[in-house]
């Protein structure tokens, strides 16, 4: 592992400047900008707003603890499952065609999830509000670097990346208000004015673009992987969450298990032989990039599933309200801002592999400190440094895989690479909480003392994680120093 700047692909002279559809000079108004981001902050709103309100829902639905997971998974396996299938379809369909289909399920969906009469009805309306936000927030970011150029495309990107901090640090607050102040149906009632607003704009603000058939677009699409990759990651995900109950070794689990390799399995032998995968075999060639998507996959999993351990943890075992759970998030949401801010002036004098195997390790000793809760945990005392160290690490590692997996990928496959980091980032969320799940209650229950053992256990589990990534960090991660106008685009 030799250490080395991190250097662009080469590209023609003025691809820079190439403004795609409108004149270079032209400046494009801001209200186009405006409108993806609303979209995309509903999307990302959506991933963390449910949190603080599970326990909530359990006592309204009747979930069983194990199977209170799948409010979160549900969603995020639909959407990181199906987004390079929607990016795809973008391409295909048409960016316009391919947001507002994607804006109409994702609010109709939302509709449904707030006048759910039973856990599985919930269930089925998240899975289905992520296959609104796979086919949304990749058309939404296509209309975007297609509709701006030169220093307004700049602009723009950047605004759009912060749009991701926003909704997280949004999410944890309003949906704590929601839940408090009206009920945790709110929490999905909210998108649904947004929806409607941000369509009918939409279409005023959306140019229609070159007519496409649906038939002959759809042609175009690999489906049947798209099929095969999304049922094996349920059946795999339904494997592990069951096996906190049956055990690892009974014939239910290794089954399930069995049946989940069959299905990627098959996946894998359709996206060599199809004419157009979801991902080009020279993709996964590329070290950086797949040691990056990895661990990419693991940071957020941790991330995602203390957040759902700690979630049940403040409100059934400490007494903590809806909004004062949202409150208590707070600080580590904004420390992963805090983070990625400064991430960049470390990535300069250290190098990329050094920053994500020290905020990994920073990752897992948040989980350590957050292991150690006590039943009678003082917030202040107990949990609020573990938060800040886990925010710590992770938004190091963030900034730091957004460098590494770009490093030595040429332009042609720029985007379907961004696709897989963020189909990544999304498959995370959905086996962290599964595997936490899990393992905290796999001899416990959701309220009081059993559930401290669990939650303990669990948090373990996330530390040993983040320790055996930063070991991979060491070993896979090319030690990337960004230089010049790189330094620039990541401030």
């Amino acid at each position: 592992m030799h250490d080395r700047t991190h250097t662009p692909a080469r590209r023609p002279p003025d691809a820079d400047a190439r403004p795609g559809p409108h004149d270079a000079g032209d400046q494009r108004p801001w209200s186009l900008l405006i409108l993806l981001c609303a979209a995309q902050f509903m999307v990302i709103l959506d991933a963390t707003i449910v949190n603080v309100a599970l326990p909530s829902i359990r006592r309204s639905l009747g979930f069983a603890p194990t199977d209170l997971q799948w409010v979160v998974t549900a969603y995020v396996l639909a959407t990181g499952g199906l987004l390079l299938l929607g990016g795809r379809a973008a391409d295909l369909l048409g960016r316009r065609r391919a947001f507002l289909a994607g804006l109409a399920t994702f609010t109709a969906a939302s509709l449904a999830s707030g006048l759910a009469p039973s856990s599985g009805a919930l269930i089925a309306s998240r899975a289905a509000q992520g296959v609104g936000a796979a086919l949304l927030s990749p058309a939404a970011l296509s209309i975007l670097t297609t509709s701006y150029s030169g220093a307004q495309r700049a602009r723009a990107l950047s605004t759009w990346g912060a749009i991701g901090g926003a909704g997280a640090a949004a999410g944890v607050l309003l949906g704590g208000i929601l839940t408090s102040w009206l009920d945790w149906r709110w929490v999905f009632f909210v998108n649904v004015p947004t929806g409607l607003i941000t369509g009918l704009i939409a279409l005023r603000l959306i140019p229609s673009g070159r007519p496409v058939r649906i038939a002959q677009g759809l042609r175009g699409l690999d489906l049947p992987g798209a099929a095969t990759l999304v049922t094996g990651l349920v059946v795999l995900v339904y494997a592990v969450q069951g096996a906190a109950t049956h055990g690892w070794a009974s014939a239910r689990t290794i089954g399930l298990l069995s049946v989940a390799a069959a299905l990627l399995g098959a996946f894998a032998s359709i996206e060599r032989h199809v004419q157009r995968p979801l991902v080009s075999p020279s993709v996964w060639r590329l070290r950086s990039l797949v040691s990056s998507a990895a661990i990419m996959l693991g940071v957020t999993g941790i991330l995602v599933g203390t957040s759902f351990l700690n979630t049940l943890f403040f409100q059934s075992v400490l007494g903590a309200s809806p909004l004062v759970t949202g409150l208590e998030f707070l600080p580590g949401v904004l420390t992963v801002g805090v983070a990625a801010h400064l991430g960049p002036q470390l990535l300069t004098r250290f190098g990329a592999r050094a920053v994500i195997a020290a905020g990994l390790l920073l990752v897992a000793a948040g989980d350590l400190v957050l292991s150690a809760a006590p039943a009678n945990a003082s917030y202040a005392v107990d949990l609020l440094p573990g938060l800040l160290l886990l925010g710590l690490g992770v938004g190091f590692a963030f900034v730091s895989i957004s460098v590494t997996s770009m490093s030595d990928v040429d332009h042609e496959h720029a985007g379907l690479a961004s696709g897989l980091i963020t189909t990544a980032h999304e498959l995370g969320g959905a086996a962290g909480v599964s595997l936490f799940s899990a393992v905290a209650f796999g001899a416990t229950g959701v309220t009081g003392a059993g559930f401290v053992t669990g939650y303990s256990r669990g948090t373990l589990v996330g530390a040993a994680i983040a320790a055996a990534l930063a070991l991979l960090a060491v070993v896979t991660v090319p030690q990337l120093r960004p230089t010049g106008a790189q330094r620039v685009a990541l401030h």
